[in-house]
């Protein structure tokens, strides 16, 4: 056996041997297991599943814009050999990321709390910063060797020695991450400047970020839900931090242009129209319902439950997390009758309790089926409801057995509840949307607030969408963002 353990050694050393490659930001060596080709062809394959769960933003301006500023940045890099890809994902959140290889992405959520194209470059900067430092690459490359010592140690020690390896490999590969991000700020300062932006605007994206990050994760609380803040330094460090100063101080150095004055007037005028908030092609949230324009439906959400809405489909989850209602649109033939839909799409599995609902502008049929949850075989509700020329598919299950009275009365009112969207919802199936507009007399955050006529708009979103928070007011004659 010791002969077994000693040959794993030998291959583990052997990898970490030829896993070695000179990193072209440090010019150090770096333990990698990916080559460039790899690391490129790794990014190529998630960034279709990228798109696919966010959707892109269908505004050919605003994704010249990204492309354009994310080239900029790019050829001044320390990998400008690579072919970036800079994309605007249509999603609220307030995130941007960069996969392995050259994709970087921003959503329009993070979008919309910028005032100028510097920030954009400095969100941009940082997230090229990890694909030129090759963040990703060691992580993977670390999480995989990782795993390789925790299969090797584990199997010496017993299922108890391979929890702690498990604790250890976590602490290894996330405790390096702050680093990490503050190695981003300083190649995405240094960019920004080597591009001719000014490296300030890394302080002041900081400074907006984490006020937002602060107001949403009060918002989220009040609200019961999740707060949507961003992933990175911007959002776990603070803009007055010493070494967050010094490496953007180091980068003015390098500046090529002096720092403009004044407002950004022209990409702030490229905003004007942005979605914010829900997006009409996924659906909108308001008031406890969801309503969908170009699908035509809608439908009462429960009280209380978190809901995730994403281009595949719309999740309803209990505050506890031990329930969950799932609607999507599915295909199907024209003219086929919904039960038979049903027996096609949950073969061998033996409809009970079958019911169907069968009234204006709606047909319904549904059934408990023994299905795969995420809690589990469990008995679960499935319905399908024909609306217009489309089939929508809504699945409830619970983790308790048999669901509590409780569940079993709000999960069948939100399956039987789906309906037509009336002529009178079209409004609220609407997107909101920012627009541009120059301060007159007398207009007060709290009065621009109210004229924008969404009761979800407040003085406090107005004033970190123009980064006036907390308690800021527009000068006349400014140009400033609202929500109409």
């Amino acid at each position: 056996m010791r002969c077994l353990y000693s040959l794993w050694w030998i291959s583990v050393l052997a990898v970490a041997v030829s896993g070695c490659a000179v990193n072209p930001v440090t010019g150090k060596s770096d333990f990698v297991l990916l080559s460039e080709s790899q690391e490129i062809s790794l990014g190529t394959r998630y960034h279709q599943k990228i798109n696919t769960q966010y959707g892109v933003y269908k505004d050919p301006q605003l994704q010249a814009l990204i492309a354009k500023v994310g080239n900029r940045l790019a050829r001044v890099s320390h990998r400008p050999q690579l072919r970036y890809r800079s994309t605007l994902l249509d999603s609220p959140e307030v995130n941007a990321f960069a996969l392995p290889g050259g994709y970087v992405y921003i959503t329009r959520g993070l979008l919309a709390y910028l005032n100028s194209e510097a920030e954009l470059a400095a969100v941009l900067g940082h997230e090229i910063g990890h694909v030129t430092a090759r963040h990703s690459v060691r992580q993977h490359s670390a999480s995989t060797v990782t795993g390789l010592f925790g299969a090797i140690l584990g199997a010496q020690v017993g299922a108890g020695g391979q929890e702690l390896v498990s604790l250890a490999g976590t602490a290894l590969v996330r405790g390096y991450g702050r680093e990490h991000e503050l190695e981003s700020d300083r190649l995405g300062a240094e960019y920004l400047a080597r591009a001719g932006y000014d490296p300030n605007a890394m302080l002041r994206v900081i400074g907006v970020l984490k006020n937002q990050e602060q107001y949403e994760i009060a918002q989220a609380k009040a609200e019961g839900r999740e707060p949507r803040v961003y992933h990175g330094l911007f959002s776990t460090h603070p803009d007055n931090d010493r070494r967050l100063q010094e490496v953007v101080g180091a980068a003015k150095g390098q500046a090529t242009a002096p720092a403009p004055r004044g407002q950004d007037i022209a990409f702030l005028r490229k905003l004007d129209g942005l979605v914010f908030g829900d997006s009409e092609q996924q659906g909108i949230i308001r008031d406890s319902h969801f309503y969908h324009g170009p699908l035509g439906i809608r439908l009462v959400l429960p009280e209380g439950w978190r809901t995730v809405n994403s281009p595949q489909h719309l999740a309803m989850i209990a505050p506890n997390r031990d329930a969950l209602i799932v609607m999507a649109p599915i295909p199907h033939q024209s003219g086929e009758k919904l039960s038979d839909l049903l027996k096609s799409r949950f073969q061998n599995v033996e409809p009970r309790n079958v019911f169907t609902i069968k009234e204006s502008g709606r047909e319904g049929y549904g059934a408990t089926l023994r299905l795969s949850t995420p809690f589990g075989m469990r008995d679960s509700r499935v319905v399908l409801m024909r609306i217009g020329g489309e089939v929508f598919q809504l699945i409830a299950a619970a983790n308790p057995k048999p669901w509590p009275a409780a569940y079993a009365r709000v999960m069948g009112a939100t399956l039987r509840g789906l309906h037509p969207l009336k002529k009178s919802e079209r409004s609220l199936a609407r997107a909101a949307r920012i627009k541009l507009i120059k301060v007159g007399a007398g207009e007060t955050v709290a009065v621009l607030s109210r004229s924008a006529q969404k009761p979800e708009v407040t003085s406090g979103q107005l004033r970190l969408l123009n980064d006036l928070y907390p308690q800021g007011e527009p000068k006349l004659n400014q140009w400033i963002k609202v929500i109409k």
